[in-house]
């Protein structure tokens, strides 16, 4: 059976595969953890240490050196990002309280469902379009996009929007597994190479115990519709201020702006690494999940479509002359996105 092939044709499969079968233990089966107890219980219900592991692995997997073209590309694009992000939470802000809207079509839309569907690119999908539509700088310029990888870039914007409030001490114990991986990946690459596969490894597992957090029934409600809108709503408002940014200082052709306005897989794990340590933003975990979830979707499919037509109109002279010139070396893919 060719499972793992037909789960990384799906977008974001590698986090959303698991991420549902975990869905449908919860839904179908939600008394399954407490009745096994022991490992099973664990790995179903262990969403917060195996992140921390994650978080660990992806901080190694971080390497500084790069060429002065993909780190302008990169930091580009991340802080264009970050700022977009925080531009719009800032504003949500004054009208969301942090439990969610709870009547009416916008039910379930949450501050911390925003910010995580925004704050986060797919670096794989990224890097992927950039090798067909751009040049090889572009593609690599997704080496910075691991920093946007983790709670850390949402819980500098909901501090910075004034959306949430949290304790030094709350703050550097969410980020530290991060920051030891990347210190000690940087100080040895043997380490580096030792821990960087566990981002991928530890995809699956995560997403299973993020799964089972969710039920399938509230897709019944307008969550479904909700979840559409927001991620047609993240690309928009995310990729102009990436268009433009690309265009005016990665002296692009505003292509990697648009591969870059999309939302990344691991954003599904985020709400609930937040709430560990907002505990005002509990009530909304579930329903963010949801729509971040939806949004990883619908945004995998829609972005490489308006990447290719954006190419296409604006783009492919430039590019196809800056593919001939080019002679940076090509970067290995982000497998946590």
């Amino acid at each position: 059976m060719r499972i793992k092939e037909t789960i990384d044709k799906l977008p974001g499969g590698l986090m959303l595969a698991p991420l549902l079968l975990g869905a449908l233990c919860k839904t179908f089966a939600p008394n399954a953890p407490a009745y096994f107890k022991g490992f099973t219980q664990g790995i179903m219900t262990g969403v917060i240490p195996i992140l921390a592991v994650w978080f660990f692995c992806m901080g190694s997997s971080i390497k500084l050196s790069a060429t002065g073209t993909v780190v302008r590309k990169s930091g580009t694009l991340v802080l264009t990002k970050f700022f977009a992000a925080w531009a719009i939470v800032l504003v949500a802000s004054q009208f969301i309280p942090p439990e969610g809207i709870q009547s009416g079509f916008f039910a379930g839309l949450s501050i911390l469902a925003i910010v995580c569907a925004v704050d986060m690119t797919n670096g794989g999908l990224y890097a992927s379009l950039m090798q067909t539509y751009g040049t090889k700088e572009e593609a690599g310029a997704f080496v910075l996009t691991s920093i946007e990888s983790g709670p850390l870039m949402s819980m500098i914007i909901l501090g910075a929007s004034g959306a949430a409030h949290f304790e030094p001490q709350v703050f550097v114990g969410a980020v530290l597994p991060f920051l030891v991986g990347f210190a000690l990946g940087n100080l040895d690459p043997k380490l580096r190479e030792f821990f960087a596969p566990g981002g991928q490894l530890m995809i699956p597992f995560f997403a299973f115990a993020l799964g089972n957090t969710i039920d399938l029934h509230s897709l019944l409600s307008p969550l479904a519709g909700l979840g559409v809108v927001l991620a047609l709503s993240v690309i928009v408002l995310t990729g102009v201020p990436l268009i433009i940014a690309d265009k005016l200082i990665g002296r692009g052709t505003g292509t990697a702006g648009i591969a870059a306005s999309s939302t990344a897989g691991a954003a599904a794990a985020n709400p609930v690494a937040i709430a560990a340590v907002a505990p005002q933003f509990a009530p909304a975990v579930q329903q963010a999940t949801v729509l971040v979830a939806i949004c990883i979707v619908v945004t995998s499919i829609v972005v490489p479509i308006l990447t290719g037509l954006w190419y296409r109109r604006f783009g492919q002279g430039m590019a196809e002359q800056a593919h001939t010139d080019s002679s940076a070396p090509a970067l290995q893919l982000n497998p946590a996105d």
